[in-house]
């Protein structure tokens, strides 16, 4: 393999790059916009939930209740009438319905349990669960005040002293944005690489290679330097400017360390986005293949939930994928300022599975030559 012709093999790719304006705004995209709404966007928690409330008692306690509901969790209420109530929840319009019966307080004082009406659009499930635990606590604390005449702190006979690390602020942007910047790394290794073998094939220039002086090996290495070249540029630039300099995310770790992590990755990911392309004949293929591939990546590798809420079973078969051990090293780097002692493991590993994934890319990418 000679080096000069992996160069030039190289800075031909970038160049076909340059002249693919879809590719250039999907990695502005992904490394820019995406993670900015990924950390804006999506609470975990519930954010301003929309809340409407039928007052039929009009009581001391029933006005508690509807003032016992503001900002942050919920939107000010509106009062609504028993008529509106499911054409509003159909309508989209608020997420949760409360409907408080007439005689409520009256019921309350006689000891006789009356009941409150809660209707939940089941279909925000972001907001769906843990709203209603919230409005159960909310409307039991009200009324146990109501009741007791004064306002119970609930001191407990134990002094809890809570101690929040690497987010002590719990800021739930933080995890959102450098998640997205970790996945937007799989994505796009994969996606480049794949789109650079397919675009050849589609333009017909895969014959010129073929009656060069190079080998497949340079050809494969050229794409696997270019592609994940741009990639990492592109990540270090959007960790330095978008999600330090624009949401103000500190980093705790070495992000030298985190670099060379996602180097490693990005070998491995590459690697498997050039074995899609040979699988695939044509850029549609190509995209269902990466819809198969992609959405076990991110969901059983531990970005989105951690491994192990999942089975056993799930989590050994996951560790053969690049992914897994990519997202350990770098929620330990960057959340947690876990240094080379740390994650040496993880190196390891990404770095013998980006070997076999390159070995079998490289076998069948040479029989697609043929």
């Amino acid at each position: 393999m000679r080096i000069a012709n992996v160069f030039q093999l190289g800075v031909k790719e970038l160049w076909g790059l340059t002249r693919d304006p879809m590719l250039l705004v999907l990695i502005v995209y992904a490394f820019t916009v995406s993670i900015y709404t990924a950390s804006k966007a999506m609470p975990e928690t519930l954010n301003h939930a929309t809340i409407g409330i039928v007052d039929e008692d009009q009581s001391p306690v029933s006005s508690r209740i509807v003032t016992a509901f503001y900002p942050p969790y919920f939107v000010i209420p509106k009062l609504i009438s028993q008529y509106e109530m499911d054409s509003r929840m159909d309508a989209g319009l608020d997420t949760f319905a409360l409907d408080i019966p007439p005689n409520f307080q009256r019921d309350l004082l006689a000891g006789r349990s009356p009941s409150i009406q809660i209707n939940i659009d089941a279909t925000r499930m972001s907001q769906a669960f843990s709203g209603g635990e919230y409005i159960q606590s909310i409307v039991s604390n009200e009324i146990n005040e109501f009741q007791s005449r004064y306002r119970d702190e609930g001191t407990l006979p134990i002094d809890l002293t809570l101690r929040s690390r690497f987010n002590q602020e719990l800021n739930k942007g933080w995890f959102g944005a450098i998640s997205n910047a970790i996945s937007s790394i799989t994505m796009l290794s994969i996606v480049l690489t794949g789109a650079a073998l397919i675009r050849e094939r589609e333009h017909g220039t895969i014959e010129h290679l073929l009656v060069m002086p190079v080998t497949p090996t340079e050809i494969m290495v050229s794409k696997i330097w270019s592609m994940g070249l741009v990639v990492l540029v592109a990540c270090f630039l959007s960790l330095v400017f978008v999600v330090q300099g624009l949401l103000s995310v500190p980093i705790q770790g070495s992000l030298a360390l985190f670099m060379i992590g996602a180097a490693l990755q990005i070998f491995a990911t590459t690697s498997m986005g050039i074995f899609l392309a040979t699988v695939a004949g044509s850029m549609p293929q190509f995209g269902l293949l990466l819809m198969m591939v992609l959405l076990p990546l991110e969901v059983l590798s531990g970005g989105m939930t951690p491994r192990e809420s999942m089975p056993e079973v799930i989590q050994f078969i996951m560790l053969a994928a690049p992914n897994t051990h990519f997202i350990i090293l770098a929620q330990s780097v960057l959340f947690r300022g876990a240094g080379l002692s740390v994650v040496w493991p993880q190196l390891a590993a990404l770095v013998g599975i980006g070997a076999i994934l390159f070995f079998f890319s490289l076998r069948r990418f040479r029989q697609f030559l043929r």
